[in-house]
């Protein structure tokens, strides 16, 4: 298992590179250029100023989140061509960097969503994202952007830029008649046009769970269960068509059995990388951001480590959306502090299950 910390670059982040050089057993990065927008290219100069600040500290990165994917590609116009392109040169322009892996999503509009950004946890006092389902429904998903970005701390928030959230209202129009299998038709003309590229570069495409799990304001979602990325897999039989695993968004369906799941695709060749994280349920799709200490949420942390150290070994792993505490502020869910001790935690783990397995050449 790679040990990785996500980082948004210096002016976008509150946690200093050196400070997540002094993690023990993080040895690199999940990195971020968010200066660009979902169909644009990403620079090569802009890259290697990015890599350049990350090699300066002793860090790697060689996994990238996320290449965002123009909504003219899932809803399959004509001008989708054009932004398939981009995305190719896109990967052109990382792979002399040594990028292996590049996480994407293939949600509809809005990539994941809260109710409450800074929720407050009367058990301990410390603050979390927050979810409920009962309160979205009564939200006008006009007013999502004010409800959003008036509780980031100033920072951005990955799928909510302003110039994104500005044309939320047409994009979410042109949805109307889009259904779950011609979303699926449109992700496979997309890899039919990048999968061979990401073979030729030595990079793997790893497709994010929608977030939160089952859909949202009508809009079709085709990748939040095991069934989903069997069918998302079988669009193109490649490694590179692969899977970002991220525990606290499948798991905020309670009828996904995540480290099942974890098995299932580990055991295919299929996961490219893991997002480790605990969710607290406190009602019927209602959930809040916990520590990763499975006592503190419903995730059995143990058996979703124990998942990944058994059928996918190898893969880069980085601690998800942590809580505020011990007074920090910073952008939602990503401070220093908790998503430190989750890393502690997630190799204490992997150091006990391979202890536990004799003979095993598997180490943190």
């Amino acid at each position: 298992m790679k040990t990785t910390f996500r980082w948004f670059g210096e002016n976008d982040d509150s946690v200093p590179l050196e400070y997540i050089r002094q993690i023990p057993g993080c040895e690199g990065l999940m990195g971020v250029l968010s200066a660009y927008r979902p169909g644009e290219v990403w620079e090569s100069d802009r890259i290697s100023v990015y890599f350049e600040k990350v090699r300066a500290v002793g860090l790697k990165c060689e996994v990238i989140e996320s290449v965002n994917i123009h909504e003219d590609i899932k809803l399959g116009l004509p001008t989708r061509d054009r932004y398939i392109e981009n995305y190719a040169a896109t990967l052109r322009n990382l792979a002399p960097f040594g990028v292996k892996v590049v996480i994407y999503n293939f949600m509809p509009v809005l990539d994941w969503l809260r109710t409450d950004l800074d929720r407050l946890n009367p058990e301990d006092g410390s603050r979390s994202m927050y979810y409920d389902d009962a309160l979205v429904r009564d939200i006008k998903p006009e007013d999502l952007p004010e409800l959003m970005l008036s509780q980031s701390n100033g920072f951005s928030l990955p799928g909510w830029e302003p110039e994104r959230v500005s044309e939320l209202g047409r994009i979410m129009k042109a949805y109307e008649h889009v259904t779950p299998d011609m979303l699926r038709q449109n992700l496979k003309y997309f890899f039919e046009r990048i999968i061979p590229v990401c073979e030729e570069l030595g990079i793997r495409l790893a497709m994010h769970p929608d977030d939160p799990a089952w859909p949202i304001f009508g809009l079709p979602r085709i990748a939040h269960s095991k069934d989903d990325f069997d069918k998302i897999c079988a669009l193109y039989e490649s490694p590179a068509n692969a899977i970002c695993l991220c525990t606290g968004s499948l798991g905020s369906e309670r009828e996904n059995d995540v480290p099942a799941i974890i098995r299932h695709f580990g055991r295919l060749g299929r996961v490219a990388c893991v997002h480790l994280r605990n969710i607290k349920f406190t009602g019927e799709r209602c959930f809040r951001e916990s520590s990763h200490l499975s006592g503190d949420g419903d995730l059995d942390m143990y058996e979703i480590v124990k998942a990944v150290y058994e059928s996918c070994p190898d893969v880069y792993m980085r601690p998800d959306h942590g809580r505020m505490i011990w007074g920090e502020t910073g952008r939602p869910g990503y401070g220093l502090y908790d998503r430190a001790l989750g890393i502690a935690y997630i190799n204490g783990l992997w150091e006990a299950i391979a202890r536990g397995d004799k003979g095993s050449s598997n180490k943190v």
